[in-house]
């Protein structure tokens, strides 16, 4: 390897990635660990001394042994993360400055009794201004 540098940093950074790459799955095993709820506390001491102790070994048999969860688990997270942001984007538009109906709505109100005639075009530009302020 030494005639050829070029070869010697490739397989450096090879192996480099492949570590960070473990890394990665070894956090994702610890964190996947503790975020199954079926699990009992034993059986979550059981896998994390086996991670740390054993942890290629670990990794692999996890992987193995538990993978498909794993990835049920992640989805089932991924759709909870989904309908809370749903959540908290309908509530945050449907509230307007006073807590009640949106601003769209108000506004709409306002097109409505403008053209049955109830307001005039000055109190609508009015409404509307304050509406949007």
């Amino acid at each position: 390897m030494d005639d050829y540098p070029a070869l010697s940093i490739f397989w450096s950074m090879l192996w480099f990635f492949l570590w960070i790459m473990w890394l990665f799955l070894l956090f994702k095993i610890i964190t996947d660990i503790f975020r199954d709820h079926e699990m009992s506390g034993w059986g979550k001491a059981g896998w994390l001394i086996f991670v740390i102790v054993l942890p290629f070994l670990g990794v692999l048999v996890y992987v193995i042994a538990r993978g498909k969860g794993m990835t049920q688990r992640d989805v089932k997270q991924a759709k909870e993360n989904e309908a809370a942001f749903q959540d908290y984007i309908r509530q945050t538009a449907g509230a307007g400055p006073s807590g009640g109906s949106g601003g769209a709505d108000e506004l709409a109100k306002l097109a409505e009794l403008k053209a049955k005639g109830a307001l005039s075009e000055e109190e609508f530009q009015q409404a509307k201004a304050k509406l949007l302020a």
